[in-house]
């Protein structure tokens, strides 16, 4: 096959009568607000309502730092031309804290080498790794605000170009406070062939377009090309330390000039000068031979070349051919970045995937704590259960969709596996596990390892995930399986959103398309048990679920200790705050030690998201501001509301064909109900169903009750249930509705 792959190529040098000279091109893109698309998060960095974030939004002094990157290297220099580029960007950024007397310690504009580095928090912008200050190598302009002496910093109000290094080679007084919270424009240009830098200064105009200054705060003469060569990447960094300082990147312009392309040359002159030797002439004959043997040429180079691209095409088809078709599905675009492991050393990493090194289970397989030897580095890999084509589908989109997601609170994908008749995925350790474990741990032992601090973080760091996910992704992911062991904690208790194997994608303003109800009992909505239609708002009544878990320490279905009767989480809460005593839900291994206020809000958020009307709950970016103090949350009704749903409305005299007093029998259904309780004011029957037959509905599918038990008749034109659609062996949930 090689040596047909070189038969190919000098074919196809052969018959190109012109040379080719390939040059570098110039560069070019505007993001006017962000997206996930063509950018890496690195860090702390997160995405919000379009703006990017370098730094954690903390109400509490922190210490963070974050990256943001443009996915796509940028190439700076032309061996061809032996040219290096210029490049000019423009953005804007603002620099905010919610306590002024807590400062520190900026960010940075830079082109590196390195795309996949988070640099250390504090004096280190989260530019260069502390461990190793020598190796980094880049080009930054920093905006520092904060006085480092180790840098020899001239304030802590200063704008400086770093080479390498973050002992500045110049800085300069931007007479702009950087860390006033107000948008600030800058205009960072280099021209290559007059060896100059300049940086550019403004506050932004909120109306209009803000006009470039005419004199430049840092101007500096400086030859860059040593350092632009090959390939590198632009972004930003940010850090904090000890200080609630927020970076915000709020848009950006790059362009890269200076390269002119390289026109072919051609093996004749395009004029011929009057010295020129005269064309000679070609006898008939000749030209006869020459068409003779030019037909001669075509006729054996045409099925060589032919022969050649058949057996390049039928490598590779059989190549293809032989995965199972859910690998056709796996788009290289959608692996970009991620390593491939070998099954041989994820095997060994997990002992053979050893029973003794499981950490949990997901949706559609176990997770095992790997350690791998070589680099001293430990990660969670996930292995199938299913080697079903269900179970390796359900995998793929599980890749496919966390594959491009980049937010702090997301658990981070690092890699993936095909090997054996096999699909792993490689996932980074999260050594305090899940949010269940820490949870209801504490209630076996008494300890309380999760503190209202601690609580309260991870209730918005969820928040922060599902606004991502439901807000600002390009398509809109809807996870459709939310609950407290699908949240891990990472070592400082930060919630990490995990568990993709039942997420979906759909666009934005598009109506969501109806499926098998998938997910966990207790947390799913009752229009998705009703409709089978996951949509973001009914990932926010999951949250709702989570949150009032978090607050209560209580898990949604529970029994009492004292009559084992059982409980729902949203239902006891709400019965509390009917009552006028919703802080009585509060976990009492809290011992009352935390924020009265926020916790109601708290308490009541997690309500008005498990409204049973979909219209009423509020969206995650909604939910977010409110626990950010940033808008005021909406009223919560003292009494839970009740919904009814229905198919179409159906009379009482087409359900009842015989109402002895004793048994109503069904016309739409064969079920037999005895009557337990007459409630003339409400002109509704309470019946136990005491017989059920299958039967067609007038829509054609076929019923049974899942649970039979207590249900309703009521004169006004409502038939509620409890139904179950028998498919595939399994009871999925299609009907629920509640007088």
């Amino acid at each position: 096959m090689a040596s047909s792959r070189k038969l190919l190529a000098l074919f196809f040098f052969i018959s190109i009568a012109e040379p080719i000279f390939v040059s570098s091109d110039n560069v070019n893109f505007t993001f006017k607000s962000f997206t996930i698309r063509n950018l890496t998060f690195l860090g702390d960095s997160h995405l919000r309502n379009g703006v990017v974030g370098l730094t954690r939004e903390l109400g509490v002094p922190d210490t963070s730092s974050g990256t943001v990157i443009y996915n796509t290297p940028i190439r700076f220099y032309d061996p061809v031309s032996n040219t290096t580029a210029s490049f000019s960007t423009h953005f804007s950024f603002s620099v905010q804290n919610v306590n002024p007397d807590s400062s520190g310690d900026g960010l940075s504009f830079f082109l590196s080498h390195d795309n996949d580095t988070l640099g250390s928090p504090g004096e280190f912008l989260g530019l260069v790794n502390s461990s190793q200050p020598m190796k980094n190598r880049f080009v930054a302009i920093e905006f520092d605000t904060k006085l480092d002496p180790n840098f020899n910093d001239p304030s802590g109000n200063h704008v400086g170009l770093d080479v390498d290094s973050l002992n500045s080679i110049a800085t300069s007084d931007p007479s702009i406070d950087l860390k006033s919270g107000k948008s600030i424009t800058s205009w960072i240009d280099y021209k290559n062939d007059m060896r100059l830098l300049n940086v550019f200064l403004s506050y932004t105009d909120p109306i209009a377009t803000t006009k470039k200054p005419e004199k430049p705060i840092l101007s500096v003469n400086i030859d860059l090309s040593p350092f632009l060569n090959g390939e590198m990447y632009v972004g930003f960094s940010g850090s904090t330390e000890g200080s609630t300082e927020i970076h915000l990147i709020e848009n950006w312009s790059f362009k890269t000039s200076g390269f002119v392309p390289v026109r072919s040359k051609s093996n004749r002159p395009h004029n011929v000068s009057g010295s020129s030797a005269a064309p000679v002439a070609i006898p008939k004959g000749g030209r006869r031979r020459q068409r003779h043997g030019l037909a001669i040429g075509l006729g054996i180079s045409c099925p060589v070349f032919f022969c050649l691209a058949l057996s390049v095409f039928g490598y590779f088809t059989l190549k293809k051919l032989k995965g199972v078709k859910a690998e056709k599905e796996l788009k290289t675009e959608l692996i970009t970045g991620l390593r491939e492991f070998s099954y041989r050393e994820l095997y060994a990493a997990t002992k053979g995937f050893h029973s003794s090194r499981v950490i949990g289970r997901g949706a559609f397989g176990n997770v095992y704590r790997a350690m791998f030897v070589s680099s001293g580095t430990i990660s969670a890999v996930k292995r199938s259960r299913h080697n079903s084509t269900e179970g390796r589908t359900e995998f793929l989109a599980e890749l496919s969709i966390i594959a491009c997601l980049r937010h702090k609170n997301l658990v981070q994908l690092q890699g993936w596996c095909n090997e054996k008749g096999e699909l792993l995925l490689v996932y980074e350790f999260m050594p305090n596990g899940s949010l269940d474990k820490i949870l209801y741990q504490e209630s076996e032992t008494g300890a309380v390892a999760l503190d209202w601090s601690h609580r309260l973080n991870i209730a918005i760091g969820l928040a922060s995930a599902l606004s991502y996910l439901h807000h600002e992704c390009e398509q809109q992911v809807v996870h459709r399986d939310i609950k407290a062991s699908n949240i891990m904690l990472d070592i400082n208790f930060n919630a990490r959103l995990g568990d993709f194997g039942l997420a979906r994608l759909t666009e934005h303003d598009k109506s969501p398309i109806s499926t098998l109800t998938a997910g966990t009992m207790g947390y799913l909505a009752p229009e998705y048990l009703q409709y089978g239609t996951a949509t973001e708002m009914t990932d926010a009544f999951s949250y709702g679920v989570v949150i009032l878990e978090i607050a209560c320490g209580r898990r949604p279905i529970d029994k009492e200790p004292e009559n084992q009767k059982t409980v729902n989480l949203v239902d006891w809460v709400w019965r509390l705050h009917s009552e006028g005593r919703v802080l009585d839900a509060v976990d009492e291994r809290l011992r009352g030690e935390f924020d009265e206020e926020m916790m109601r809000k708290l308490l009541l958020v997690g309500l008005k998201c498990a409204h049973p009307d979909s219209n009423e709950r509020p969206s995650m970016r909604r939910v977010l501001q409110i626990l950010n103090n940033e808008v005021e949350p909406s009223p919560v009704p003292k009494m839970k509301p009740t919904l009814s749903f229905s198919i179409g409305l159906i009379s009482l005299d087409d359900i009842v064909s015989k109402d002895d007093g004793d048994s109503i029998q069904s016309k739409c259904l064969q079920c037999v109900y005895t009557p337990l309780t007459l409630t003339r004011s409400h002109n509704t029957r309470m019946m136990m169903v005491t017989e059920v037959k299958r039967a067609h509905s007038r829509q054609g599918q076929n019923f049974i009750f899942a649970n039979p038990g207590l249900c309703s008749l009521s004169s006004v034109n409502i038939f509620s249930s409890f139904f179950s659609r028998r498919k595939k062996k399994e009871n999925v949930p299609c009907c629920v509705s509640k007088e």
